[in-house]
């Protein structure tokens, strides 16, 4: 029964066996493919690359003294300022000013050559420190160029440096600017709403006048010192009342009596004065000095154009009148107390001796004139009472509209407050705003620093010649092997007493040893001493290849 599976070692025999028969296709595609590598990597241009290295440098100021104005993290500003240096006006600056891509020009479109010149710049962030290695915020990143010339490379990387120092100072600086300007005008808006709010506030204190929270002690005041005064106005009131009632009787008394004993009322007074209440004089002289007294209280509590003082001056000023008029009266005629303990009443003794004259009335006269002045006393009294009841009643409403006129009222200086807030905010932004602007400008902030100037290389970067050789190599004796294999696999040949059996179904039963010729015997040695010669002669060519490209990079 033939073999259906193969073993391993089968397999690395069959593979020795490809390899030997197929080793100078394999030796020769190697040779072939090295040799035309090499050749190929020394017609491309050497391309040098400088790099250089850029720091952050943080703050120099502290910033509890002075706030940044901008928190962006150096990867994003990074990427903005990479996009702003790559861009198109840039890069044709700069192949311009050193005459980049000659003769890319001539064959290649403008966008073309800015995506050759884009590939040719390389800006990656510093390696990590090996205590951080994944720390993702950078705090340095570098910058290469390749060119066909170490000076060019390093011309143009020192200029691709001095583009991002100049971009991140003025970005921070715009930055810092917009920021400013945006807080003005935003403190501007705050101004103008705080205005508002002051002016509502005013407005609201004008028209409410008086019945504002901060007048509730001085109306409550008022209002007590006012019932007090209703008080003191209703007892003066109602003694004037009295006095006019007593007036009234004693002059209808008077006159009656005059009537019936058919005396004057002169005699009869002169009589009755050692029986009868106060004269005339002393009653207004008693009410003025009540009078006088109750104005000295109300001046030490109010002022003197308070209308319950106004009314007491006027009273005050009538008593003094009928003071002056009775005082006059009492003068023309002497006092019946100077004439001794022992003399009759004057009045009386002219009554028995005299008929009754038209001049004796002027007791009756006096009666009227301070019933008279009583009357305006009582009106003027009246006026005051009704004034008095107006203030309290006037008072009483603001008493009542104070809880509202406070609600509303904090409403207002609530929102005058949060105004007041927001403007104290935005100012003190503002100003940090300012400093920060002002220390940008100055170039105090947060900036890029050159630490490694862009360097000048020695030696080339591209093509990597030693790499690409070896390849070659590797790429010459893979494709001799495929080739082999092919080779192999389309020859009609059995090679081996298995393939034998394999192909025939059965076993082999006799094998025939190859018999050589003396012809063939000789040109297998010829082949042999050639194969030994050859060999070498490949493998040492490939190996000097390999040895120029790894002294001559």
């Amino acid at each position: 029964m033939p073999e259906t599976e193969s073993s391993p070692f089968d397999i690395l025999d069959r593979v020795k066996g490809i390899v030997i028969r197929q080793r100078w296709r394999i030796l020769l595609s190697a040779a072939v493919v090295s040799l035309g590598t090499v050749a190929a990597l020394y017609r491309l241009p050497n391309r040098y690359t400088s790099e250089a290295t850029l720091i952050v440098v943080p703050q120099q100021v502290p910033a509890r003294y002075v706030t940044p104005t901008t928190e962006t993290n150096i990867a994003d500003a990074l990427q903005a300022m990479t996009q702003d240096v790559l861009s198109r006006a840039r890069l044709l600056e700069l192949i311009d000013e050193f005459g980049l891509y000659t003769r890319e020009r001539q064959r290649l479109a403008p966008e073309e050559v800015l995506d050759l010149m884009r590939k040719n710049i390389e800006i990656k962030p510093a390696d990590p420190t090996p205590e951080h290695p994944d720390r993702k915020d950078i705090n340095s990143f570098r910058i290469s160029f390749a060119a066909e010339k170490a000076p060019l490379a390093q011309q143009v990387t020192s200029k691709l440096t001095s583009f991002f120092i100049q971009a991140n100072l003025k970005t921070r600086e715009d930055q810092a600017t917009n920021t400013t300007n945006f807080l003005e005008a935003q403190l501007e808006a705050a101004k103008s709403r705080l205005a508002v709010q002051e002016t509502k506030l005013r407005d609201f204190k004008t028209q409410y006048l008086g019945e504002l929270p901060e007048q509730l002690q001085g109306n409550l005041a008022i209002f007590n010192g006012a019932q007090l005064q209703l008080q003191n106005i209703e007892g003066s009131l109602d003694r004037a009342q009295q006095q006019r009632v007593y007036l009234e009787s004693l002059i209808s008394g008077y006159q009656r009596l005059a009537a019936e004993r058919g005396i004057s009322v002169a005699e009869i007074r002169g009589v009755e004065n050692n029986r009868q209440p106060p004269t005339p004089l002393e009653t207004a002289q008693s009410d003025l000095a009540r009078l006088q007294a109750e104005r000295t209280r109300l001046v030490n509590i109010y002022k003197s154009s308070y209308p319950g003082v106004v009314e007491i001056d006027r009273a005050i000023a009538s008593d003094r009148a009928i003071i002056e008029s009775l005082g006059a009266s009492a003068t023309s005629k002497p006092d019946a107390h100077d004439l001794g303990p022992t003399s009759p009443a004057p009045g009386v003794e002219a009554a028995r001796t005299t008929p009754v004259q038209p001049g004796d009335d002027t007791a009756i006269t006096q009666l009227k004139s301070q019933l008279e002045a009583n009357r305006l006393d009582i009106e003027n009294l009246t006026k005051a009472e009704a004034q008095e009841k107006t203030v309290i009643t006037q008072y009483q409403n603001r008493l009542n509209l104070t809880p509202v006129r406070e609600q509303e009222l904090a409403a207002i200086l609530r929102d005058e407050e949060l105004s007041k807030k927001d403007y104290a905010d935005l100012l003190d932004k503002e100003q940090q705003s300012q400093l920060a602007t002002s220390l940008e400008k100055q170039q105090g902030g947060e900036q890029f620093r050159l630490v490694e100037p862009p360097s000048l290389p020695d030696l080339p970067s591209s093509p990597k010649r030693l790499k690409f050789s070896l390849m070659g190599i590797g790429g010459g004796l893979a494709l001799g092997l495929v080739i082999a294999l092919i080779t192999e696999l389309a020859s009609p040949t059995l090679r081996t007493t298995t393939e034998v059996s394999k192909h025939f179904g059965a076993p082999l039963v006799i094998g025939l040893p190859v018999v050589l010729t003396q012809s063939e015997k000789r040109r297998r040695r010829w082949k042999n001493a050639f194969e030994w010669i050859c060999g070498p002669l490949v493998a040492s060519a490939i190996g000097l290849a390999e040895l120029y490209v790894f002294w001559h990079p």
